[in-house]
């Protein structure tokens, strides 16, 4: 069976930054459901479209294709008072938008002096490019449920 849309397709992959620093290893193989449900990437999906068990990739992400460039304006120094004691450098936080009606945004504690904290709502991996490696092990058919509610069920994937 080879890729195509409704299909579940089972990756044994791994991630590097561009100077061949592991990202990812893929301790676990990757399970999506394929055909723009956003279980991956839309560029390794387009990639993996026709492909069959055993055949192999390599995808340069560029920033945009994965976790998008980095945005300044998403770094902020707020008020130490706003925080409780125990917060440390690497702690991530949910903050809701002032208006509630877009998504919550996580954002990662990456400083902290005196009376002051610097958050940053970029994902750890903005404006890095990345190599996507992986090796295709597993497709087939998705079942009628999985694709009604868009993910892949059972080993690896969601759970109800």
């Amino acid at each position: 069976m080879l890729i195509a849309r409704n299909t579940v397709v089972t990756l044994k992959y791994n991630v590097m930054d561009t100077d061949g620093s592991p990202v990812d290893e893929g301790a676990a193989p990757l399970v999506y459901l394929h055909g723009g449900y956003g279980g991956i990437f839309d560029r390794i999906e387009e990639e993996l479209q026709g492909k069959g068990v055993g055949d192999a990739l390599e995808v340069k992400l560029e920033p945009e294709d994965a976790f998008g460039e980095y945005d300044a304006e998403l770094v902020a120094i707020e008020s130490r008072q706003l925080f409780p004691d125990n917060i440390e450098v690497g702690m991530q936080f949910e903050r809701g938008s002032e208006d509630g009606e877009s998504e919550d945004a996580l954002f990662t504690i990456t400083d902290i002096a005196d009376d002051k904290v610097v958050v940053d709502g970029n994902h750890p991996l903005a404006g890095i490019s990345l190599m996507f490696s992986c090796t295709v092990t597993g497709v087939r058919a998705a079942t009628a449920e999985e694709i009604t509610h868009g993910h892949v069920h059972g080993e690896h994937g969601h759970h109800h």
